[in-house]
């Protein structure tokens, strides 16, 4: 049993959660300072916790069954477990149902109108998975998905939407549509040849890097925006200055001619940057609250 799970945490990159995971907390702590004037409780934070644990695993889960086919075909992820024979569809799918049980136990302690905009954020969790089967935008959506992390922190502890609220969303969707891009160049080929649709395969791994760099001046003009519509002070400025030299770097990283050090874009530059904007956040706020 204890096996499996490895496996299972092993194949959908559990640790990969921290993508995500502290915006959804910055949309939160955000939300609740600026709207109700005090940090959201505890007792919100877990539910959001659990609520982001819930979502991502069943929206990785899915993706790896529903490519597994494709997966097996293609050199780069043949060794995933489901193609390798380490676990079973039939038990994934029980990881599945878990997960979205989660996901929904946990909306349901949160505010009245996460619960109504929940099938919203499933239906993305759901069709990702299919839109490279029809469209180069799968990365856009992908962006879309991931942007409702925030959105939905910031929702969960204040009930409402506001304009900082829609423009952290939006930077978050251009951040991940942009990181993405750069993912998917490594598959460039195999994706035309398999009839797959992606950015890569449609336009070329030059303008797939353009594109990204494009969208990542996006993420940077949405988080100095976000500085003015929350009222931040000058600790929000030094991560985002740390921000900005971390999406610079990555950027530097990976060229058309050159795509080795894709994975520390992808990953560990990303990872830290999203560490970085919610650390800094969080300590300005802080300093804010009991100076």
């Amino acid at each position: 049993m204890l096996t499996k799970l490895k496996i299972f945490l092993e194949m959908i990159k559990f640790e990969h959660s921290v993508f995500a995971l502290p915006f959804a907390f910055m949309g939160a702590i955000l939300g609740s300072v600026v709207l109700l004037g005090h940090l959201p409780t505890w007792a919100q934070i877990g539910w959001i916790t659990l609520a982001m644990v819930g979502a991502r695993t069943a929206a990785m889960a899915l993706n790896r069954v529903i490519d597994q086919a494709i997966d097996k075909r293609n050199p780069r992820t043949e060794n995933r477990a489901i193609p390798a024979g380490l676990i079973s569809v039939p038990q994934v799918l029980i990881y599945i149902l878990i997960s979205f049980a989660l996901l929904f136990w946990a909306t349901y302690h949160l505010s009245a109108l996460s619960m109504k905009l929940l099938p919203i954020a499933v239906f993305f969790l759901v069709i990702y998975s299919y839109t490279k089967r029809f469209t180069w935008a799968c990365h856009f959506f992908l962006g879309i998905t991931l942007g409702l992390a925030p959105l939905g922190g910031w929702v969960a502890v204040t009930g409402e939407f506001t304009w900082a609220s829609i423009i952290f969303f939006l930077t978050v969707a251009c951040w991940s549509a942009g990181f993405d891009l750069i993912y998917a160049c490594q598959d460039a080929e195999f994706d035309r040849s398999e009839g797959l649709h992606s950015y890569p395969s449609r336009f070329g791994i030059k303008a797939s890097l353009l594109t990204a760099r494009v969208l990542h001046v996006l993420t940077a003009i949405g988080l100095v925006t976000l500085f003015f519509l929350t009222h931040l002070s000058w600790l929000y400025l030094i991560g985002l200055i740390i921000s900005y030299l971390i999406l610079f770097k990555e950027h530097r990283l990976v060229t058309p001619q050159d795509l080795s050090k894709l994975n520390t874009a992808f990953f560990t530059m990303n990872g830290i940057l999203s560490l970085v904007m919610f650390s800094f956040t969080l300590l300005d706020i802080l300093v804010r609250q009991y100076s």
